[in-house]
């Protein structure tokens, strides 16, 4: 079963943060890059399970940019149960967010 992508605030973020594996994109609407990446993770979302996929507009929800230490975007962090795994500014192609989603 694919894996959707969806939009959430930053509350929506509070209450998932301390699930399963969680891939969060921190985005912004005007920038040319992460709606390239947004195209990139609907891709990975048809090929992967296991993890929920998030994109978190950095934007409007400044609270949780500060908390998690996000200054760019677009800025994609996993997280596991509350912890953070990996994080990565910029641009991704499909093999590389596969490979942070798995833990490398």
């Amino acid at each position: 079963m694919a894996v959707t992508v969806k939009e959430i605030s930053g509350a929506e973020l509070e209450q998932l943060i301390s699930g399963g594996r969680l891939l969060v994109d921190f985005y912004s609407k005007t920038c040319g890059p992460c709606k390239m990446l947004s195209f990139v993770l609907k891709d990975v979302a048809k090929d992967i399970e296991g993890v929920e996929i998030v994109m978190l507009d950095y934007d409007a929800n400044k609270e949780a940019v500060e908390k998690y230490g996000v200054e760019g975007y677009p800025t994609m962090i996993v997280f596991d149960k509350g912890q953070e795994l990996t994080r990565v500014k910029g641009l991704q192609q499909k093999p590389k967010i596969i490979q942070m989603i798995n833990g490398g």
